[in-house]
């Protein structure tokens, strides 16, 4: 019991020497102070928070997420070809790329995809 708080002791001291090292070594200047402020955005997080924000950013991202949701979807797809029926493998396959493909030409005929309005 006794070592082991000698070893925790130590360690408490080591860490402590450590930082205490750290903060004096470092380099502080004015543009480290830029570095380590919170950046959200590409907003400046001083000024006012209800700046408007392109609609259209958000629907492409949106629209990234799907996809990307939907190919990781597709791998386990892909994994389970040798281990099912082909007939029913194919219909699912199908019915999966169906929904994509659906997806895909409404978001066209929506002007998600294009990036100027």
């Amino acid at each position: 019991m006794l070592t082991m708080i000698s070893i925790s002791i130590i360690f408490i001291i080591l860490s402590n020497i450590m930082m205490f090292l750290s903060m004096i070594l470092s380099k502080k200047s004015f543009i480290d102070r830029e570095k380590s402020s919170p950046f959200e955005c590409g907003f400046d997080p001083k000024s006012s928070a209800r700046i408007p924000f392109s609609l259209h950013f958000f629907l492409i991202t949106v629209i990234f997420l799907i996809f990307d949701v939907e190919i990781a979807l597709i791998f386990p797809l892909i994994s389970t070809f040798m281990f099912v029926n082909m007939i029913i493998w194919t219909k699912i396959s199908y019915f999966f790329m169906l929904i994509l493909i659906l997806g895909l030409y409404h978001e066209w005929n929506q002007n998600m995809l294009k990036w100027t309005n």
